[in-house]
C-alpha cells in the first residue's frame, strides 16, 4: 500500500472508531439515565410495599427495549378472575383451529347459573342462546362467572392447561370453575405468577400465539372499559388491555398499557390481605407510578426534555 493511501486508511479508521465510540458512550449515557429513573421508581414501589399489609408481586416489561423490573415475580398467587385471560386465549386459539366458531350459539340452562353474575344468572326465562363471542365479552368486561363456566365447558379445562404448558407457563393453571367452593376448600385455586402472566401477554403481543386478526380481537376485548385498578391508574383515553381479579384476601390485575412508543406489560398481584380494599388501592398506586415512568420516557428526548404538544 502506498504511503498516502496508508495514511488515508488510518485516518478513516480513526474517524470511524471515534464515531463508534461516541455512539456507544451516548447509548451508555442514555442507559445510565434510564437506570436511575428505574431505581427511583422501584424505591417508590418499595416504600408502598413496606407499609402494605399483605404479600405483593409485580412484573413489568418495556415491550420496546425488553427492560424488566420485578418484585416476587416467581411467587404463585391466586388469580381469581384474572385467569380469564388464559380462557379467552384458548377460546380464540380453538377458533383458529376450527374447533369452535365465535358465532356459535350456546344454550343457557338453569344448571349453568352460578353466583358472581352479574347478568346471565338473571336471564334465560324461558330460554336463551348466546354466542361464544358475546360470552367472551361478558366474561372480560363484567366478569360474569356463568359466561366463564360456559366457555370452560366448551373449550375444556385441560385444553386451557395444555395450551399454557405449551407456552412454557408451568405454574399457571386453571384448576376449577368459577364459584366452585368445594374445589376451593380442597385447595384447587386458579393460579399464576406475575412473571408468567407477563410472559403470556408478551407472547400474544409478539404474534407468537394468535393470528394478527385474533391477536387484535384479544386485546380489543381486554381493552373494553371495566372497573379495574389498572384502568383507573391512567388518564382517560389511554388504552389498557387488562383483567382484574378479586377473592377474599386477594386482589390482582394483569394487563398491557398500549402507549404509542412505549407499550408495556404490568402484572400486580396481592394475597394474604389485611383489609381487602388495600389490594386494589396498592395496584392502582403502583399502576400510576409505572404509567408516569413510561409516559415520561414516551414524551422525552434522550436528554429528558419534553416538548409539549400545542
Amino acid at each position: 500500500m502506498k504511503p498516502e493511501k496508508r495514511v488515508l486508511f488510518h485516518l478513516s479508521f480513526t474517524v470511524i472508531s471515534i464515531l463508534m465510540l461516541s455512539g456507544l458512550l451516548a447509548a451508555a449515557g442514555v442507559d445510565s439515565k434510564i437506570n436511575q429513573l428505574e431505581n427511583q421508581l422501584m424505591t417508590r414501589i418499595s416504600s408502598l410495599k413496606d407499609s402494605f399489609d399483605g404479600l405483593l408481586g409485580l412484573a413489568v416489561k418495556d415491550l420496546t427495549t425488553g427492560r424488566t423490573f420485578f418484585l416476587n415475580e416467581n411467587e404463585v398467587f391466586p388469580q381469581a378472575s384474572s385467569i380469564k385471560i388464559a380462557i379467552l386465549l384458548e377460546v380464540l386459539k380453538q377458533a383458529e383451529e376450527n374447533r369452535l366458531r365465535l358465532d356459535e350459539f350456546i344454550e343457557l340452562k338453569d344448571e349453568h347459573k352460578v353466583g358472581g353474575g352479574p347478568i346471565l344468572v338473571y336471564l334465560g326465562y324461558p330460554s336463551l342462546k348466546i354466542s361464544i363471542r358475546d360470552l367472551c365479552v361478558l366474561m372480560i368486561v363484567l366478569s360474569d362467572n356463568t359466561a366463564t363456566n360456559l366457555l370452560i365447558e366448551r373449550v375444556g379445562q385441560e385444553s386451557v392447561n395444555r395450551r399454557l404448558a405449551s407456552l412454557g407457563l408451568n405454574r399457571t393453571r386453571l384448576q376449577r370453575r368459577m364459584m366452585d367452593l368445594k374445589a376451593a376448600e380442597e385447595g384447587r385455586e386458579n393460579i399464576s405468577t406475575p412473571k408468567e402472566m407477563m410472559m403470556l401477554l408478551e407472547k400474544v403481543w409478539q404474534e407468537k400465539v394468535l393470528t394478527p386478526e385474533n391477536r387484535q380481537l384479544f386485546f380489543d376485548l381486554l381493552s373494553l372499559p371495566k372497573d379495574s385498578p389498572l384502568q383507573k391508574a391512567v388518564p382517560e383515553g389511554v388504552k389498557v388491555a387488562d383483567k382484574p381479579g378479586e377473592l377474599e384476601a386477594v386482589r390482582c390485575d394483569s394487563g398491557l398499557v398500549i402507549l404509542k412508543k412505549k407499550p408495556y406489560i404490568i402484572c400486580v398481584m396481592t394475597t394474604y390481605l389485611g383489609p381487602d380494599e388495600d389490594g386494589n388501592d396498592i395496584i392502582r398506586k403502583i399502576g400510576k407510578l409505572v404509567y408516569r415512568h413510561f409516559d415520561r420516557l414516551e414524551r422525552s428526548s434522550e436528554y429528558g426534555r419534553i416538548i409539549s404538544e400545542k
